[in-house]
């Protein structure tokens, strides 16, 4: 049996739950040696929960979950890295801008081993698509249209899909009143037909390499059953629509197929887990866990988990501070120009 990989959780809520439950899902691969949280009276409600770190540091983890409120984010890292314990950090790594390029110079002077667990691309249907993005089946991306995710998550789809570095761009955003009825929240189904009055945003993302990022986006999407997730993304040869794929073959013919998605125990009596995603005649990604019950996000999540003793082990990246801060800044522009519908140009930070 390979050796454990040892964490311990700083956090309390539903996101921290993720981390886990991870442990309990897969005991064999990972286990949560503590967890660390504000108070004393939320210690006494969870097993194995304290509020002192330098505590539970004391089980010698491998490395350190961190997934607390942005505010929060700062204090811990400085505590961390002053203790020398690699961190894998869930939350945006600050509130502001000027907070995002203090914290890449903590980072550098003291030289933290830090990943971010940016964890959608490692979702079955778009480690696939970026799969076969790789391949060049649609060819160069030349545009993106994401309806999937908010913030900071699709900055970071929109770069991993058109091969995006630090390029400034110029954003453009507005937002509209929009109503339509609750079907579902993190508690569960709602029947009561509730009618609920949001916001819908969208910008556009204009980057210097001629490259296009279509953002469109209301939170309620992550759990409505009428309001659901879509993505196009056009490449020079093709494009892929959700899970439609329309590209040319190599007489430049057009060609369509579909990626499809493949869970063992449907229409069966075994038990129900995801094996993979197909496209033709190839499997463009298999479950890292299979056999296991687990859904597409804490397949992601254990994934960061596994890829994160990866960096410690080997040094190579999964989720770069770099890349992470690049993404959140983007998406700070990106929340203003919505917010006051107007149109910024972007600027290199430090990072960049």
């Amino acid at each position: 049996m390979k050796e454990k990989i040892r964490y311990i959780v700083i956090g309390y809520g539903w996101r921290t739950d993720f981390y886990i439950h991870a442990a309990k899902m897969l005991p064999d691969l990972l286990e949560v040696t503590a967890r660390v949280v504000r108070t004393k009276e939320r210690a006494e409600m969870l097993e194995g929960a304290v509020t002192d770190l330098e505590e539970a540091l004391k089980t010698k983890p491998d490395f350190a979950v961190l997934c607390v409120p942005r505010t929060a984010v700062g204090g811990y890292l400085e505590q961390l890295a002053r203790l020398k314990v690699p961190v894998l950090c869930e939350t945006p790594p600050a509130e502001s801008i000027q907070g995002l390029n203090s914290l890449w110079r903590l980072a550098e002077k003291e030289k933290l081993k830090i990943q971010v667990a940016e964890q959608y691309v490692f979702w079955p249907l778009y480690a696939g698509i970026l799969e076969l993005i790789k391949q060049q089946v649609i060819g160069e991306v030349q545009m993106t249209m994401l309806s999937t995710v908010h913030g900071y998550h699709a900055m970071n789809l929109f770069r991993k899909i058109m091969g995006i570095g630090f390029e400034n761009c110029k954003i453009h955003g507005e937002a509209f009143d929009t109503s339509f009825i609750k079907t579902e929240d993190r508690a569960g189904f709602d029947y009561e037909g509730k009618l609920l009055h949001t916001q819908r945003e969208l910008a556009s993302l204009e980057f210097e390499n001629g490259k296009t990022a279509i953002y469109d986006f209301m939170g309620e999407q992550y759990n409505s059953v009428i309001r659901t997730r879509r993505l196009n993304i056009q490449g020079v040869r093709g494009e892929i629509n959700d899970f439609t794929v329309r590209c040319l073959n190599g007489q430049n013919e057009g060609m369509e197929s579909s990626i499809r998605r493949i869970d063992r125990g449907v229409l069966g009596n075994s038990g129900w887990y995801h094996l993979g995603m197909q496209f033709r005649d190839q499997f463009i990604y298999r479950n890292p866990f299979p056999g296991v019950r687990m859904n597409d996000d804490e397949i992601a999540v254990a994934q960061c988990l596994v890829k994160m003793k990866q960096y410690l082990e080997t040094g190579e990246e999964f989720s770069s501070l770099r890349d992470a801060l690049q993404d959140t800044y983007l998406s700070f522009v990106m929340e203003k120009c919505i917010q006051n519908k107007t149109t910024m140009m972007t600027e290199s930070q430090e990072w960049a």
